[in-house]
């Protein structure tokens, strides 16, 4: 496609990056920013440039935060002896939406795939382990995506866990079904999921 102006163009390709955005989106996307006055663009902008430099991750969970505690963190009212251990924060979103869960979260920042090359020590799971060292956590739920990568994430944090004998560690019941993303996962059958949480075991 022949555009007229070389700056459609370019704000195009950038949009056109984005996941799922294709080129004929990202041209209805520029096209639609251009009707705006400029305050509406300039805003839209530096919301972005905000976003990119003063986002920060959370010290205690990794969850995305403006502040180094993020707010489910600080939060009193939360249930800090259960930690529900996700992939992302997509999952985190998820799981709030349920209104079922009323802890912590711990986010590892993917999972384990040697195809990947993913391995352990790429991810939050070190952290983890130090977090229930430290003592006051009674309960880790494992809430990933029932997939081979996330049963083999499940499993690793397991065998890191079992020196803690009183600790629980639970996985989200089969409501799920194999091979289901947590973040795909319909609220009710999520939140039935958590509720109806079940032991780990090896065998799962």
């Amino acid at each position: 496609m022949n555009y007229s102006s070389q700056l459609l163009e370019r704000a195009v390709d950038e949009f056109s990056k984005l996941p799922g955005v294709g080129r004929k989106s990202a041209l209805r996307y520029v096209l639609h920013l251009l009707k705006l006055d400029e305050a509406a663009v300039d805003d839209f902008a530096k919301s972005l440039t905000t976003l990119r430099h003063d986002v920060k991750h959370c010290r205690v969970c990794h969850n995305i935060s403006d502040e180094e505690v993020c707010g489910i963190c600080t939060d009193p009212r939360r249930d800090a002896a259960t930690v529900c251990v996700v992939e992302n924060f997509q999952d985190v979103l998820s799981i709030e939406a349920t209104t079922q869960f009323h802890g912590l979260y711990h986010v590892l920042g993917g999972l384990v795939s040697p195809m990947d090359g993913v391995a352990p020590s790429d991810l939050e799971i070190a952290s983890l382990v130090e977090r229930v060292r430290q003592g006051g956590v009674q309960e880790v739920i494992l809430a990933l995506s029932s997939t081979m990568e996330g049963d083999t994430t499940n499993f690793f944090i397991f065998r890191k866990l079992q020196e803690f004998k009183e600790l629980k560690i639970s996985v989200l019941s089969r409501g799920m079904s194999v091979g289901d993303e947590v973040q795909y996962t319909d609220e009710i059958t999520l939140g039935r999921s958590i509720v109806n949480r079940i032991p780990f075991s090896v065998g799962l």
